[in-house]
């Protein structure tokens, strides 16, 4: 039992780091900027980069369209995508208000996958608009991330910029929240002694990451029928009027919760081995009393941000045995974080056409495996951020996935995959490291 000092404590080192980005984030104006990447010893060089000398790469990519990986950033630049409609934790909170998140994005892009990614905030809600906006912006990308935007439309902007574009087009609160929490997942199942694909699972929201984790976790070999999915309204069952026109709820409906069981959060975590809750900010979405219904050596993943639906300690009050959150500030964190970059890095770098589940499973498996290579325990089920291997090689996995299902139009091996990904995430943290030291970057107050 945590006494109150304690429980105290922890909530203000909860607080801190929203504290500090309302100092840090007006000092530095956002978090990125455009810098040049070839030489400029004298302004005749212009004459080089743009014009005249620029009309020569110009013809040779009309010639040969594809020339244009060979003589632009295409190759490394992705778009995100947002509408600002399903922010972190806080909703609906328009486009202006989602860009501090969206240029953050890009910080972690370049810093963690060496990838460039620039943040584009749409002023508009409206499905085809999305669409047409994504299919306009696409020459001049190599990818497209999108973010933050609400479901049920996400999937089917998703679905129809991936049939119409040739380059990877995938939506990170899908498949990139969906990869890490399976790794966890996976990890938690062997250290509690459990196998994953005889587990009983409470997914607490039926947003864009627990739909499609669902689908991941079929594929892993989990009877869909073990799950319990519970949105807004209680636990997602075929007696449910309410989700019969739904698109994304009512497949639930038919093919989960095998007892049908009706009710709350409350009910639909009782002999639970797992609970993973990508729902809304908390705390307090979750109480301590439930986790207390659910079976041994209970799982808990309490994902949402800024505050997660249960704080650690409360959940470890009530008998879990393994706890994660979405925060970098707390053990096992369970963001996205560390898959969007490693694996967009391994999808620009064999120039795949899309971002398949098979290669976001290959992620999942590389991220658990580079966590058992380390210190392996109940506290660090994912590895972290700073694992300087990490995202090398969780893009050599996505890469040789993307060959093998034949959606890379570049062959390459493993060695020259690691290679290249190291390459390129050293050089951006040494550009980095560079700025700093030389007075490029302030370095923050105390």
């Amino acid at each position: 039992m945590i006494d109150d000092k304690t429980r105290e404590l922890n909530l203000e080192r909860a607080e801190l780091p929203g504290k500090r980005a309302m100092k840090l984030h007006p000092i530095y104006k956002g978090k990125i900027e455009i810098v040049p990447k070839c030489p400029i010893s004298s302004f005749d060089d212009f004459a080089v980069w743009y014009t005249p000398g620029v009309a020569e790469p110009c013809l040779a990519i009309k010639s040969e369209p594809d020339s244009v990986f060979d003589y632009t950033n295409k190759g490394n630049s992705i778009a995100i995508i947002s509408d600002g409609s399903r922010v972190l934790g806080l909703g609906d909170i328009g486009p202006k208000a989602g860009l501090p998140v969206m240029e953050g994005k890009s910080l972690l892009f370049k810093y963690l996958g060496g990838v460039d990614a620039v943040p584009i905030m749409l002023d508009t809600k409206d499905k085809d608009e999305i669409v047409r906006t994504c299919k306009i912006l696409a020459p001049s990308f190599g990818g497209i991330n999108l973010e933050d935007i609400e479901s049920p439309k996400c999937f089917a902007i998703l679905d129809e910029l991936r049939d119409s574009l040739g380059i990877p087009v995938w939506h990170d609160d899908q498949q990139g929240t969906a990869a890490v929490v399976l790794a966890g997942l996976i990890n938690s199942a062997k250290i509690v002694g459990k196998k994953l694909s005889d587990m009983r699972i409470t997914l607490v929201g039926s947003g864009a990451a627990n739909v499609v984790l669902i689908r991941l976790l079929r594929m892993e070999g989990v009877d869909p029928r073990m799950m319990i999915v519970v949105d807004s309204k209680g636990i997602i069952n075929r007696r449910r009027g309410d989700l019969e026109s739904d698109p994304v709820k009512w497949p639930l409906a038919l093919d989960t919760n095998e007892e049908q069981r009706g009710g709350t959060i409350e009910e639909s975590l009782k002999d639970s081995d797992a609970c993973v809750a990508l729902s809304r900010s908390g705390p307090g979405v979750i109480k301590t009393e439930w986790i207390a219904r659910m079976a041994d050596n209970a799982i808990v993943f309490a994902c949402a941000n800024p505050i997660p639906e249960i704080w650690p300690w409360e959940a470890k009050e009530g008998g879990a045995k393994i706890v994660a959150t979405g925060r970098s500030d707390l053990p096992n964190q369970a963001n996205n974080s560390l898959g969007f970059p490693g694996i967009f890095r391994g999808a620009l770098d064999v120039r795949a056409t899309t971002i398949t589940d098979g290669m976001c499973i290959a992620a999942s498996h590389e991220l658990a495996s580079v966590a058992r290579d380390g210190n392996f325990n109940e506290e660090r089920i994912l590895p972290t951020m700073e694992e300087e291997d990490l995202y090398p090689r969780e893009s050599v996995a996505v890469g040789i996935k993307a060959i093998e299902e034949k959606v890379a139009t570049i062959h390459k091996s493993r060695e020259e995959l690691f290679s290249t990904a190291s390459s390129v995430i050293k050089r951006a943290r040494n550009l980095h490291k560079s700025m700093l030291s030389s007075g490029f970057i302030e370095p923050p107050p105390p």
